[in-house]
């Protein structure tokens, strides 16, 4: 552990608010690479003030983001050999939205399972009063066939079951010349059909990064021509006649609907 992460660590860990610390991202799955910043989590059960946040930022770095709010309220800043995220959730909010999903077995429309593959794979580094402990016990909950089915049903019918689908969507953001909206809907698209690929391999949502390698590590679990289509997917979408697009969200769809088939699941 390095000097900063344990600086981190010491402050937090005194502070009445913090219940838990645990290290993410990259650095937790053992993936990070020289530009890879140090995910830092605290859980908290109180408001922690910003001064008090750049008290210990300024201790690394002259000109810290305190309380940045895009994604959630998180702190950025260097020690000026490596990045650090430091982010903060409400432990039973936290706790809250991890039982909807494990118990409650409610989707999204992607990355439903994201927060779960969040907490099972974090390493912890402080835990007060056993709360931490009990959230990872959670976490290695066996999926639920029911969740499964559940993140399948919501997201398969957007990609072309329906009227207002994806698909549709694209289609007539092409005829309109809208490359803004094409992208904008085949982002969309994308993110319900890695929500669907692994639900039905049971595996959990890693978040946004390195989906095509996630992919790729479940083998046989997947077509072999998945990966090729969505790169032909986001290809497509780089050519400015549009001609390609929806040649590639079909052959796209196809292989999902090849593998919910497969699963013995109906698609609408």
């Amino acid at each position: 552990m390095n000097t900063t992460l344990r600086a981190i660590i010491d402050f937090y860990s005194a502070h009445h608010g913090v219940t838990a610390i645990a290290l993410g991202g990259s650095h937790a799955s053992r993936q990070a690479d020289e530009r890879s910043d140090y995910d830092v989590y605290l859980f908290t059960t109180a408001l922690i003030d910003h001064e008090t946040r750049r008290d210990l930022a300024l201790r690394f770095d002259v000109a810290p983001e305190i309380g940045n709010s895009w994604w959630g309220d998180d702190d950025a800043w260097s020690d000026g050999d490596a990045g650090y995220e430091v982010m903060y959730w409400d432990s039973a909010d936290f706790e809250h939205g991890l039982r909807q999903v494990i118990d409650e077995h409610r989707p999204s429309l992607g990355y439903s399972t994201s927060f779960w593959f969040t907490m099972r794979n974090a390493l912890p580094l402080h835990d007060r009063d056993g709360w931490l402990s009990r959230m990872k016990l959670l976490a290695e909950t066996p999926y639920p066939e029911e969740l499964r089915r559940a993140i399948v049903a919501f997201n398969a019918p957007l990609l072309r079951g329906i009227h207002a689908s994806y698909r549709h969507q694209i289609a007539l953001a092409v005829g309109r010349n809208d490359p803004v909206s094409v992208n904008h809907r085949i982002a969309a698209l994308l993110a319900s059909v890695f929500d669907i690929v692994f639900a039905l391999t049971r595996t959990l949502h890693p978040g946004e990064k390195r989906q095509l390698a996630w992919v790729a590590a479940l083998g046989e679990q997947v077509p072999a021509s998945l990966d090729e289509h969505i790169r032909g997917l986001l290809a497509a979408a780089c050519d400015t006649t549009g001609r390609e697009i929806m040649p590639a969200v079909d052959a796209l769809c196809h292989d999902i609907e090849r593998m919910i088939d497969e699963a013995g699941l109906s698609t609408p």
